[in-house]
């Protein structure tokens, strides 16, 4: 009898122990803070200009448009101090010769992911910094059909570098406003580029040597600034900006240059994933990546 008590009395106790550890995760589960992500949609509209001496020695200039997808988000790991932030966005570019009787096309897909450190309240109240590393995937063709040799040239590219923010929170009466100015620049990476009047019919052919290039400031230079005032609308962010590309490189005696001015204008918001079998507390903290 004694014996059967003490089982019934140790069962007992591993099953509230059980529900008082399940209790206590539960709790820490609902104390973790809430990421929004900061989605963006774009549309870019402006001028560029196009030098690419595989085709012709001529600068282009014309048109551009992009279209693009920004997501940031706090990270789980220290949500407070570092933030993730993943764009896509493929342009366009419509370009004529000086003479304007020849014409060019343009067309890039571009993707980036980057991680920043971030300080808060730095200098002023609602001013933050962030940086941090990135790395990029450029890629797309040049095509020229005006060309008596060379039709296209294709630009393939892969950098690392370092991408920063700066990020001041603040109202005009009372509409919150986010201002921001972010650039991008990398240092190193790989980029693709034949031999001066090389064919890509050579290429084909079986001609592979000195295709790949290490990418550097000496042969590579790449630069994408954008400033932008962030208007948020209740749940509805409206962006405008002002954004600035460059890219150029030299090798293989091959000079390119493409040089981009762009009006931005981004529709978007910040957005909560949040699993139907968990609800969210009211008193969770919100830990945006760029928002007050």
């Amino acid at each position: 009898m004694i014996l059967k008590v003490d089982i019934r009395f140790l069962l007992i106790s591993l099953f509230l122990a059980w529900s008082t550890q399940c209790a206590l995760a539960q709790d820490a589960e609902n104390e973790k803070p809430l990421r929004p992500v900061a989605s963006i949609f774009s549309a870019q509209y402006g001028h560029a200009t196009e030098l690419d001496t595989y085709i012709s020695p001529i600068k282009y200039g014309g048109n551009a448009v992009a279209l693009g997808y920004e997501a940031q988000q706090a990270f789980g790991f220290d949500p407070q101090r570092w933030t993730r932030q993943l764009s896509i966005e493929t342009d366009y570019s419509y370009t004529h010769n000086p003479a304007g009787n020849h014409d060019a096309h343009a067309l890039m897909i571009d993707a980036r992911w980057a991680m920043m450190r971030r300080w808060n309240n730095v200098l002023a109240p609602n001013l933050q910094f962030q940086l941090g590393g990135e790395t990029q995937f450029r890629g797309g063709v040049l095509y020229n059909a005006y060309n008596s040799n060379n039709l296209v040239s294709t630009r393939i590219l892969w950098n690392v570098g370092f991408m920063g923010q700066a990020i001041y929170n603040t109202h005009i009466k009372r509409l919150p406003i986010t201002l921001r100015y972010q650039v991008a620049l990398p240092v190193a990476g790989v980029f693709f580029s034949p031999d001066y009047d090389e064919a890509y019919y050579e290429i084909y052919l079986g001609n592979h040597s000195n295709l790949t290039h290490f990418g550097w400031w000496g042969n590579h230079f790449d630069l994408d600034h954008t400033l932008s005032a962030d208007l948020h609308l209740g749940n509805t962010i409206l962006r405008v900006g002002y954004r600035n590309r460059i890219n150029s490189s030299w090798t293989n005696n091959i000079n390119t240059r493409s040089i981009a001015h762009y009006l931005v204008i981004g529709l978007g918001g910040e957005f909560l994933s949040v699993s139907p079998k968990k609800k969210a507390k009211v008193n969770n903290n919100f830990i945006s990546s760029m928002y007050q």
